[in-house]
């Protein structure tokens, strides 16, 4: 199959890293698979060093006529089978393009678990032949409360990397970091937008503290609310607690050393974060939103709370810590699960198949 990827964000986050995985776990296969993004994309680096061929364009709003012209004139010199869009508005360029282009096929992954309105004006959400949702969750809410056909959405699961499964400990990692050796370390790994919810992680630091005076908050990651967050904790008077380590690429290094994992996001698809800390052994404390409760099994696999609950937050990571039976219980059965339905192995399969079923109905 000769496949593209549409790709508008400039950032380097889950989402990012899911299309980046899809490409390269099909292209590994044998399949031509490139991407289109913007000229300055984080992406387009990491495209280029995992061997995929990288077109930009301006896609400067949803109704960029340029883009739209040249990205049909590039997919018909090219002849792509299916076109894949991501985010909102390479979905318009590259629905648009792909339908003037008569591409195959038409998907379009859904990576966030917010409504989308089907109507006159954004008759865009009419084009794809399936939108791929990340979780169940989100499957359910495109078909029972958005009115999309349930025959065109696809639940396809983010999948996992080999090297979150093989993570060995390694707490002398945390030096470079900025902590202590004797430190407890709980991670937040995730951009600092405002979905991701980080103040009611740092809510709970206080707390947390008290009954763990060696606890330290690490925050991985960057993003338009960094300030903002650093303020928050100079007000909440826990700069002691809390080290923002910024973008870091080796993920794994981090969950080597944590000795908890929490997401207190407000929404959520199904966050690799998550699941990653989950194939490396790491517990974790998440809240209850999105696809997230079809990994973290309350009282199986972690321990749910609800969004905005920074005391539920220190609650549950205060209990893990003190019953390392409990957590270790969880932690084994949490990587199992990861492992038998979230690897990476699992999506590319699923998404191979999904494309070949298409094509096949096409008579392609």
């Amino acid at each position: 199959m000769r496949i593209l990827h549409t790709e508008w964000s400039d950032g380097l986050g889950g989402q990012e890293k899911r299309v980046l995985s899809e490409a390269a776990g099909l292209s590994e296969r044998g399949h031509y698979v490139a991407l289109v993004c913007r000229e300055h994309a984080s992406i387009k680096a990491e495209a280029v060093r995992a061997g995929l061929d990288v077109y930009t364009l301006p896609m400067r709003k949803l109704y960029d006529v340029e883009s739209i012209i040249r990205l049909t004139r590039f997919l018909k010199d090219n002849k792509f089978d299916v076109v894949n869009t991501h985010s909102g508005v390479d979905s318009w360029i590259g629905g648009l393009a792909a339908r003037f282009a008569k591409v195959p096929v038409l998907a379009r992954t859904r990576h966030l678990n917010l409504p989308l309105k089907r109507n006159f004006f954004n008759f865009i959400h009419y084009l794809p032949d399936v939108y791929i949702s990340c979780g169940e969750n989100m499957r359910e809410n495109l078909v029972e409360k958005c009115g999309f056909p349930g025959h065109k959405v696809v639940s396809i699961p983010t999948g996992v990397g080999p090297e979150f499964f093989d993570v060995k400990r390694n707490p002398d990692a945390r030096m470079k970091y900025g902590l202590d050796a004797d430190s407890i370390v709980i991670t937040n790994v995730g951009i600092l937008r405002s979905i991701k919810g980080h103040e009611v992680t740092l809510k709970a630091v206080k707390t947390v503290a008290g009954a763990f005076p060696q606890a330290r908050f690490l925050l991985v990651g960057d993003g338009p609310r960094k300030e903002i967050l650093q303020r928050l904790v100079q007000d909440l008077g826990i700069s002691q607690q809390v080290i923002f380590a910024g973008f870091v690429k080796d993920i794994p290094e981090i969950y080597s050393f944590s000795d908890i994992s929490v997401l207190s996001s407000w929404s959520e698809g199904l966050p690799q974060s998550l699941l990653q800390a989950m194939a490396a052994g790491v517990p974790v404390v998440a809240t209850r939103v999105g696809g997230v409760p079809e990994v973290v099994i309350h009282e199986k696999t972690g321990i749910l709370i609800g969004p905005g609950d920074h005391e539920g937050l220190a609650k549950g990571i205060i209990r893990l810590l003190g019953n390392p039976g409990m957590s270790a219980q969880f932690t084994e059965s949490a990587k199992k699960h990861v492992m038998d339905s979230h690897s990476v192995k699992h999506m590319v399969d699923k998404i191979e198949g999904l494309y070949n079923d298409l094509l096949k109905y096409k008579n392609v």
